[in-house]
């Protein structure tokens, strides 16, 4: 069944890769531009996670001082405000930095297809520029705009996050599911800017599992701070209560995150059944398919992993005899590094199972005794549970990009094809390293700064 998907993609394309202009071009560096791209990517997700879902916690925290009247709210709104700030400033240097790569790593990519995507980029330039408007008024209307008019002020930032972030995952979506679209003589023609980016079955799973990514990754990492807090013998009223919000989004989100996860790896098994064979290590096309748990992939077969029969086909296709295909039907040269998304996902689903464990602890017990659990086993683990959940996004993007390879767009383009053909790839890759280190260091003293600032309960 997956292969004839496959070959029906390949023929609806009209033959892309056919198409002499889609040939590797002379590149000594691809592995470096892979790697260099790779590392922008890294350090730029997180500060999207936290573009999509923090400025909304910061608005609900705002929006219950003034229903109550409490200044608490108010005090952990406007401490919350200047973080939210930091970060916004760090992910304007950050993805700038992609931006920029995407042209001058890989030029033949963007050359190509730009007249597909580009509407994406557009918008998403426009929801940025608009973000640091509302983000700038939102912050010098503290105490300058009516309370009404200031949480007014805040909902087009949280509205433009979503957009933004929007376009970028459609343009993800199209390249490990491409449409809308002909390619003829290696000219891009029929394009359909609406189809490729919105009328594409792969956007939706994709939409869905990095939104409630982006609230496990705020909600945990906020929490974890203020774990470490209280391990450290600080823990008064305001402390319990910024542990708790965000504690909440996430330990309900993490849950939620499975069952998306699910739908993703059925959608994966129908459109990229290469993908899947690598996740798992599989080699043979296989009825009843099993699942190998740990394990290294190694002479066409997983080594030392903890087998439990016919579960591949069964998370694949609901089906415990569904037949799941294998690496072997590809060339080998079409095949992504099995060990790395292997390694990745199950990196990924790991800490994503651990992470929803704890939330149901969480919930749990305020269900059953209306408090926060009291041991400090339980900070300690919600500690680990902040960098815990970066990783795993992290691992989840590397599932999705290392696992479409060797394709930059899925069985139309190789990212050789695509790659510059420069010769200074290496100076640069250097150069940004050590950027992102400064950079780093800087927002860990901003961080550390603010977090120092004596509590003072700000009037509502």
């Amino acid at each position: 069944m997956c292969a004839r998907v496959a070959s029906r993609a390949v023929s609806e394309f009209g033959g892309f890769l056919a198409a002499g202009a889609l040939t590797p071009v002379d590149q000594h560096y691809l592995l470096q531009a892979r790697q260099m791209q790779a590392m922008s990517f890294a350090v730029h997700i997180p500060l999207v996670a936290f573009a999509i879902s923090f400025p909304a916690m910061v608005l609900f925290v705002e929006w219950l001082g003034m229903r109550t009247g409490d200044v608490l709210y108010t005090t952990l709104a406007r401490r919350w405000t200047r973080v939210m700030v930091a970060l916004f400033a760090v992910g304007v240097i950050t993805g700038t930095v992609l931006s920029f790569e995407m042209g001058l790593l890989w030029p033949n990519f963007t050359g190509t297809f730009g007249s597909v995507f580009g509407l994406g980029f557009a918008i998403e330039g426009f929801s940025f520029f608009m973000e640091a408007i509302f983000i700038g008024i939102y912050v010098y209307g503290w105490g300058r705009l009516s309370p009404r008019a200031h949480l007014w002020s805040g909902i087009p930032i949280v509205v433009t996050g979503f957009t933004g972030s929007l376009m970028v995952i459609s343009v993800n979506a199209w390249m490990n599911h491409p449409g809308g679209f002909r390619l003829v003589g290696g000219k891009v023609v029929d394009v359909d800017p609406w189809k490729a980016l919105f009328g594409n079955s792969y956007l939706w799973h994709e939409l869905i599992h990095m939104y409630i990514a982006g609230y496990i990754v705020s909600g945990f990492v906020l929490a974890g701070c203020y774990a470490f807090g209280r391990l450290r013998g600080r823990w008064g009223r305001y402390e319990r209560t910024a542990l708790g919000i965000p504690l909440t989004v996430a330990a309900l989100a993490a849950p939620v995150q499975v069952l998306v996860g699910d739908w993703a790896a059925r959608d994966v098994a129908t459109t990229q059944p290469t993908k899947l064979a690598a996740l798992e290590g599989l080699y043979h096309t296989t009825r009843g398919a099993p699942e190998h748990l740990l394990g290294w992939y190694a002479n066409d077969r997983v080594k030392y992993g903890i087998e439990i029969p016919h579960l591949l086909s069964f998370l694949s296709y609901h089906s415990w005899n569904a037949t799941v295909q294998g690496l072997a039907a590809v060339p080998a040269s079409e095949r992504p590094p099995v060990n790395v998304v292997r390694f990745a996902f199950q990196t990924m689903v790991g800490i994503g199972t651990g992470l929803a464990l704890l939330g149901a602890l969480y919930v749990l017990t305020w269900l059953r005794r209306k408090r926060l659990p009291e041991s400090d086993w339980f900070y300690r683990a919600l500690l680990l549970a902040g960098p815990a959940s970066v990783v795993a996004l992290i691992a989840g993007w590397v599932v999705t990009e290392v696992g479409r390879q060797p394709w930059v767009v899925y069985r139309v383009m190789p990212t050789a094809a695509a790659v510059t053909g420069a010769h200074g790839i290496p100076v640069g890759y250097a150069a940004l390293g050590v950027a992102y280190i400064v950079v780093a260091c800087g927002l860990a003293w901003v961080l550390r700064r603010l977090a120092q600032r004596p509590l003072e309960l700000e009037p509502v």
